[in-house]
């Protein structure tokens, strides 16, 4: 359970977590992750028992509580409370400037992914500790609240609102999201009923309604695709005014910059129509793959990017076949073998150690030279039997985490095909095979280098 209170004048923020803890082997000390946060030592309990050692290691964003004695074996709930600053910095919980009717004012953003939840509040803040969040928000009245569930119930006391949102599934911490701020929204349906929203600011609401069109038609498309439905009520896309990425992919509430997001007929070019629908289109894909089924670790983000990138030009094709998109895909297969021409390249599947190292793999490697062996994988399986295989693994890791070998185990089982031999060169390897080709009469002689 997570408590925020957000001060958008003071930009600060304080709040209060209560995490249910399993604890299955004898310790005296409890280690998650926090980071720039002022933790209330008073109000730090496990169970009855309160933390005799309370220690900071900031390098690390770690947080270590030891105890006088051993913890009991079995479920316990541990609290705190907390207060932070709503950072400039565009991660973490951060405050976000726009204006309305001519004045400055303030919104609340969060951007967790990948290791920026501990600057919001006290977590294990890895993939890999999936948990269900149950979320309480209290905010100006006159403000829109969102978060990654429906809201459950909503009271009001003078200028101040408490808004309660439904418990989330099981999902990673990089994946809650938060935005707080006036706002207004198009809204469509699926053919199952979840409910579709672009959120924007004042009097740009028509800008967002080509997303919303590539939005709802996406969750369609992969709900087939994967054969697996879209596991939440609702799912909103907010256009934010400052935000580092292109956007953020958090479950049920989708973050983007202002250009990824908004679409203008009259003023916008139609290579920015292409690049909306490319990007709702590869971050709802996210839903599915990232969201619901999570790499186990940092190691394995490939499994995330190279899979949305992939799949969500699949989907623009089958929206936009005019535009011919797997023609344009080759300048990022392009991309990705220039950079892997490097002697600083990385191969696609890069051991991560330390959190400080993750952000340095988001590129053009895990992205595009990730799709580009995926699309090679999916030619050489066939379309067919690649979609069954890939929702078998849809299925069988749903709400859990997985690495690239359990990716290749499925495909193995469910085509009967070498996959793991065949991949694994391609993934942990980096760089590319180069083939030279004489030609002498009538025959070629293909030689590898």
């Amino acid at each position: 359970e997570l408590f925020l209170r957000p001060d958008l004048v003071a930009c600060t923020f304080s709040g209060s977590v209560a995490i249910s803890v399993a604890v299955s082997a004898p310790t005296r000390f409890l280690v998650l992750n926090a980071l720039d946060l002022s933790v209330n030592r008073t109000s730090i309990r496990f169970q009855a028992l309160e933390p005799t050692e309370v220690v900071f290691f900031k390098d690390d964003g770690v947080l270590v509580l030891g105890f006088a004695k051993q913890l009991p074996l079995g479920e316990g709930l541990l609290k705190m409370d907390f207060n932070g600053i709503l950072n400039d910095q565009m991660r973490g919980f951060y405050r976000s400037k726009y204006q309305y009717k001519g004045k400055e004012r303030n919104m609340a953003v969060t951007q967790f992914e990948s290791v920026d939840a501990r600057r919001c509040f006290p977590c294990w803040d890895e993939p890999a500790f999936k948990a269900k969040f149950k979320l309480t928000l209290e905010v100006p009245s006159e403000l829109v609240a969102l978060s990654n569930m429906p809201v459950g119930n909503a009271t009001f006391a003078g200028p101040i609102k408490t808004v309660r949102y439904l418990e989330s599934p099981p999902m990673s911490t990089y994946l809650v999201a938060i935005v707080v701020g006036l706002f207004e929204y198009v809204e469509g349906m699926t053919t199952k009923g979840t409910r579709v929203r672009v959120y924007t600011q004042i009097g740009k609401s028509n800008q967002g309604k080509f997303a919303l069109d590539v939005g709802v038609k996406s969750l369609n498309l992969y709900k087939d695709y994967f054969d697996t439905p879209f596991p939440l009520p609702k799912l909103d896309m907010v256009a934010i005014p400052d935000f580092a990425a292109g956007a953020m992919e958090n479950y049920g509430l989708v973050t983007y910059r202002e250009v990824a997001l908004l679409f203008d007929d009259k003023s916008s070019s139609a290579s920015s129509r292409q690049s909306v629908a490319i990007t709702v289109a590869h971050e709802l894909a996210h839903q599915w793959f990232g969201n619901l089924v999570t790499m186990e670790w940092w190691t394995h983000l490939w499994l995330n990017e190279g899979f949305a990138t992939w799949v969500s030009h699949l989907a623009v094709d089958s929206f936009f076949p005019q535009w011919n998109i797997w023609t344009q895909f080759l300048d990022s297969t392009t991309t990705a073998l220039r950079l892997d021409s490097l002697e600083a390249s990385h191969p696609i599947e890069v051991e991560i150690h330390h959190a400080s190292e993750v952000d340095q793999i988001f590129d053009a490697i895990s992205y595009d030279k990730g799709a580009s062996v995926i699309r090679m994988l999916q030619s050489y399986l066939g379309a067919e039997r690649f979609q069954k295989a890939m929702a078998s693994y849809m299925k069988k890791y749903a709400f859990s985490n997985a690495k690239t070998e359990d990716l290749w185990a499925v495909l193995e089982k469910e085509t009967g095909e070498p996959v793991k031999d065949l991949m694994t060169t391609w993934t942990k390897q980096k760089g590319y095979p180069v083939i030279n080709a004489k030609i002498k009469g009538d025959d070629i002689e293909i030689e590898q280098v």
